[in-house]
């Protein structure tokens, strides 16, 4: 009677190897994710794997290239804000946006007097990169630039 124990040892530690691979997984999922950088210089919680940004250059002015990206992210989702960085001179201008409930980060930046360089970022309401938001979103300001000749 004493012995009718013995052989249920090893589901004690089966199941203590499970317990213990889950608080490993769940560790590694709190190590990876952090706060990012945004290319408006703002700070998101994120998962930072991967590039999640994409820019494209154009002969335009910065005002130009400024209100197609406004128009865009009216077109397209939920303007939130509109601001200037504070690490850079007045010439830059930052959006900050809701597109299919992402995140949208863009920045206008005049790179010599004839050409502007707009940056696009969008992350996942999880966190994140969403490489297909952004080549779009970038594409639909080519196209309103494009429109306004």
């Amino acid at each position: 009677m004493l012995d009718a124990g013995r052989g249920l040892d090893w589901t004690v530690a089966d199941m203590k190897m499970k317990i213990l691979a889950a608080f490993a997984g769940v560790g590694m999922v709190l190590l990876a994710t952090g706060c990012i950088s945004t290319v408006s210089g703002t700070k998101t919680p994120a998962m930072s794997f991967g590039e999640d940004s994409f820019s494209g250059r154009y002969e335009r002015s910065p005002d130009q290239v400024y209100q197609a990206a406004v128009t865009v992210l009216n077109n397209t989702g939920v303007l939130i804000t509109e601001y200037i960085p504070h690490d850079t001179t007045n010439s830059v201008r930052s959006l900050y946006g809701k597109v299919n409930k992402c995140n949208v980060w863009i920045r206008v930046a005049p790179v010599d007097p004839k050409i502007t360089e707009v940056t696009v970022q969008a992350r996942t309401p999880g966190g994140l990169r969403d490489q297909d938001l952004v080549h779009e979103v970038e594409k639909e300001i080519a196209l309103q630039l494009q429109s306004m000749r």
